[in-house]
């Protein structure tokens, strides 16, 4: 009985080595396929999110836009109700003065704007119309394309204008659809600057739990790129257009206020709104003074944009969020399939606040390296 054989629990060869489907067994796929499937299946994820919140926006666009305008206005006047506020002014008194403030210069900023244009619009459109003659005696059939366009151009406004209404629900017109819009969009504006400083609580109460302090500073870098966006295309904007002015004044361009106004509207729509107020504006010098001061107004455009691109660009923004020009140009694209013009002035603002989101995360995250596992040696 002592020499009894080993039973199958005891130590025996079968259990001192691994067997076949152990964990010495390759993946099916190797780590680079396997982390490109994670990360296109994060990308689609993601898209999908984006998508159906574009789609929500676009369906309740109503109040979505006074909401995306009055956060812009807000970034743009923050600082001026922050230094009423640091002068003893209470808050609600000092957004009630911020506001009137603004109805009061946009007011009358839109009253010059339009005065210009209605002093000056006869002078463009004819010389734009001189200038297709033009083109049409030199390149027939096609410029004769752009005459009827420049003559018929009121009609087509008209019947653009038409489609536009034809379009609105329950049948509200666009000037009140507008109107209701920018009236919600300015009572937005007193309540967030009124109370800017709950904005940080609410958030933190918000956020779930473990992640305020990200979230709170993902918001404020968002905002701030949002901020130093807006008063540094505004201050780009007014130095533009009194440059190209005083040029065209100088020139003696017909249309000069007007066409400043156009600059100083187009700056908020960067490279397209420039290209398209210079052309117009070179239009106008070649059809009125010739070929010369086409030539001279070409030079003033230019010269404003490379001191815009090398100098005003980097001096006053230097602190908001860098975005290359190819990311701009798809953004504002992005945004005029979506929105229109109203979505080529939102789309930039909007992909500042998304870098700066995207700058905090990688600040937080990006650089943290996995900490080295305790050695097991003895």
């Amino acid at each position: 009985m002592q020499d009894s054989e080993p039973t199958a629990s005891g130590p025996g060869p079968a259990a001192s080595g691994p067997g076949p489907g152990a964990s010495g067994t390759r993946p099916l796929l190797p780590d680079p396929l396997r982390r490109l499937g994670a990360w296109c299946g994060l990308v689609l994820l993601v898209s999908g999110v984006v998508y159906v919140g574009i789609r929500l926006c676009d369906e309740f666009r109503t109040a979505v836009v006074p909401v995306l305008l009055a956060l812009l206005g807000t970034a743009l006047l923050g600082p001026l109700h922050r230094r009423l506020v640091k002068a003893g002014v209470r808050r609600s008194v000092a957004a009630g003065l911020t506001c009137v403030a603004v109805v009061t210069v946009v007011g009358g900023a839109v009253y010059i704007v339009v005065a210009a244009l209605i002093d000056t619009g006869d002078e463009i459109v004819a010389s734009l119309k001189d200038a297709a003659r033009g083109v049409s005696a030199h390149f027939g059939a096609a410029g004769t394309s752009l005459d009827d366009l420049a003559s018929n151009a009121r009609e087509l406004l008209g019947k653009f204008g038409g489609s536009a209404a034809s379009g609105v629900i329950s049948g509200v017109s666009v000037v009140g659809e507008t109107i209701a819009m920018a009236v919600l969009a300015l009572l937005l504006v007193f309540f967030f600057l009124r109370d800017s400083d709950k904005a940080a609580g609410t958030l933190r109460a918000l956020a779930p739990s473990g992640s305020a302090d990200t979230l709170e500073a993902m918001a404020r870098r968002a905002f701030h790129a949002v901020e130093g966006f807006m008063r540094g295309t505004t201050f780009i904007a007014l130095i533009d257009a009194l440059c190209i002015t005083v040029g065209l004044l100088v020139l003696d361009v017909p249309g000069a206020a007007g066409l400043g106004a156009l600059v100083f509207v187009g700056a908020y729509i960067p490279y397209l709104g420039a290209f398209i107020s210079g052309a117009v504006a070179v239009l106008v010098a070649l059809a009125d003074r010739g070929f010369v001061i086409a030539l001279w107004v070409l030079g003033v455009v230019l010269a404003v944009q490379v001191l815009e691109g090398h100098v005003l660009q980097p001096l006053i923004q230097s602190r908001t969020v860098q975005m290359h020009p190819a990311v701009v140009m798809v953004a504002i694209t992005a945004g005029a399939s979506v929105a229109g013009v109203l979505g080529m002035l939102l789309a930039v603002p909007l992909t500042a606040a998304a870098f700066g989101v995207l700058q905090e995360l990688r600040g937080r995250y990006g650089d943290q390296e996995p900490s080295p596992e305790p050695s097991t040696d003895s």
